[in-house]
């Protein structure tokens, strides 16, 4: 398990590889490495899930990426929302190292980077929670990350996530449904469904 990209520090040779890519109008410049999730380039599903991601729909307050990896999803939309604060987590210490050197590169100053275990060393609420959670990590992992969101959520904060529907689509949806009491589909593309549900409190 230690090899894993949703490993704490996965013990891999390192082959840092650059490249530019172009999210939500903006040329994004990033750096990857072995031992994190789609190091050669930005994964479909994290594509989708920042393309469908409406943060104007959010109440006011910070925005959380969990699960960050390198950190396309939460560098993309902070790029495009700059009134906005951003953090950004993981469990796995090289992605967060990653995620660090991405920020910079890209002169963000509206994002932190920490490290968190699913919601272990997380203590505030937010505007909005984005995932794009890690499937092989199994299913309770994914379910924790869907499930107890709403206890780090501001009142009509909203939870999206991407998932593929042959990757447990249909129980991720059936599982925010009866969290939140509502899930909407907001996009399907390509097998890939972004889920959206809003906490009422």
């Amino acid at each position: 398990m230690a090899e894993y990209y949703y490993s704490k520090n996965p013990h891999v040779h390192h082959q840092i590889r650059k490249w530019t890519f172009k999210l939500l109008g903006n040329d994004l410049q990033f750096e990857s490495d072995n031992g994190v999730f789609s190091k050669y380039t930005v994964d479909y599903g994290s594509r989708v899930i920042i393309k469908y991601t409406d943060v104007n729909k959010m109440p006011q307050g910070d925005i959380l990426d969990l699960g960050c990896g390198y950190g396309p999803i939460g560098i993309a939309l902070a790029k495009a929302n700059p009134d906005r604060k951003f953090l950004l987590t993981d469990v796995n210490n090289l992605a967060l190292d990653l995620a660090r050197k991405n920020v910079k590169l890209n002169h963000l100053n509206n994002v932190k980077v920490a490290s968190s275990d699913i919601y272990q060393n997380i203590d505030q609420k937010f505007a909005g929670i984005v995932t794009n959670p890690p499937i092989r990590a199994g299913k309770k992992v994914v379910m924790t990350i869907l499930t107890k969101a709403k206890d780090h959520l501001l009142p009509n904060g909203t939870l999206t996530a991407v998932v593929r529907r042959k990757q447990g689509e249909p129980s991720a949806k059936r599982a925010m449904t009866k969290t939140y009491g509502n899930c909407q589909i907001v996009k399907r593309d390509k097998g890939y469904y972004i889920l959206e549900s809003i906490f009422r409190g």
